[in-house]
């Protein structure tokens, strides 16, 4: 029903220029486009925003490229995951996000919760492809064919980053008083 509804503001974008309709688009996915950068960042709110905006322009000027062989949602998610990757690798990052304490030290500021600052430093253990799996799968509910979609990744490597991710995630939390 979602997609169908999806499609439906697409054309109404493309074909007649509604801009209203693509309005409903971002309306109906900002927040799980800025939960993916929230954790992709490790809490940075400001860049994360401005990520979330990037990828709603980009969507919006590639729109007539959407071809519905995947659901809108995982089209608009394969565009947060370039946009990420372009802003890490403009900032000749590695695989691991190198700023994490900073992150950390952000959301700390915040006022967020101590399990939200243990999430984000169990997340900051993991390498950019565990950190991406881990949140497309448990935090945005996506299946694993819909990840490979998303990152390029094949469904096995994906399967592997995301049981590695479990584990590191697992192990940390335990020893930080959490579960048995």
């Amino acid at each position: 029903m979602a997609s169908i509804s999806d499609i439906a503001l697409v054309k109404q974008v493309t074909v007649l220029h509604n801009k209203h309709a693509f309005d409903q688009l971002v309306r109906k996915y900002q927040s799980p486009v800025r939960r993916f950068f929230l954790n992709q960042t490790l809490g940075d709110e400001q860049l994360s925003d401005d990520l979330a905006q990037e990828t709603f322009i980009k969507a919006y000027v590639n729109l007539s490229k959407f071809r519905a062989m995947s659901s809108f949602s995982t089209w608009l998610m394969r565009i947060a995951y370039n946009v990420f990757y372009d802003q890490v690798r403009a900032k000749h990052q590695t695989d691991d996000i190198e700023d994490s304490t900073a992150a950390m030290r952000q959301t700390a500021s915040a006022g967020d919760s101590n399990i939200k600052m243990d999430i984000h430093a169990a997340m900051a253990l993991l390498t950019a492809n565990e950190r991406t799996c881990i949140t497309l799968q448990l935090i945005d509910g996506y299946a694993i064919n819909e990840i490979s979609n998303i990152t390029g990744i094949a469904e096995n490597t994906v399967k592997s980053h995301l049981k590695r991710g479990k584990e590191k995630m697992t192990d940390y939390l335990r020893e930080n008083g959490y579960g048995g």
